[in-house]
């Protein structure tokens, strides 16, 4: 089967991750693999508040985002939806919060 390229936002970085900034917030971390794809979450159409807001059900007006393009770097951080260990919590150390970011389709034409 031929190499058809990354196709999602995962396949563009060295890692995807997220675990908790403090019981109530949620932080996620994007480390691209370069200046290339680094320019692809730049665009602010692609990856901006909403599009987080729509991925985990947050209100986008809470999402905030940090690019550091130097190290060609995306955190975003937005409250967790249960405080942690709480009753309903299903991801205590919200180790598994990264997924749904790492699997979002690349823009069309990229």
């Amino acid at each position: 089967m031929a190499d058809t390229g990354p196709t999602t936002l995962g396949d563009l970085a060295l890692e995807v991750r997220s675990k908790n900034a403090g019981p109530f917030w949620v932080t996620m971390e994007l480390f691209l693999r370069d200046a290339d794809g680094y320019g692809i979450t730049a665009d602010e159409s692609y990856l901006n508040e909403r599009t987080v807001a729509a991925l985990y059900g947050v209100d986008e007006t809470e999402v905030q985002m940090f690019r550091i393009p130097s190290l060609n770097v995306v955190k975003i951080s937005f409250p967790r939806p249960v405080g942690q260990a709480s009753l309903h919590d299903r991801d205590v150390h919200s180790g598994q919060q990264h997924v749904p970011l790492a699997m979002l389709p690349l823009p069309t034409g990229r």
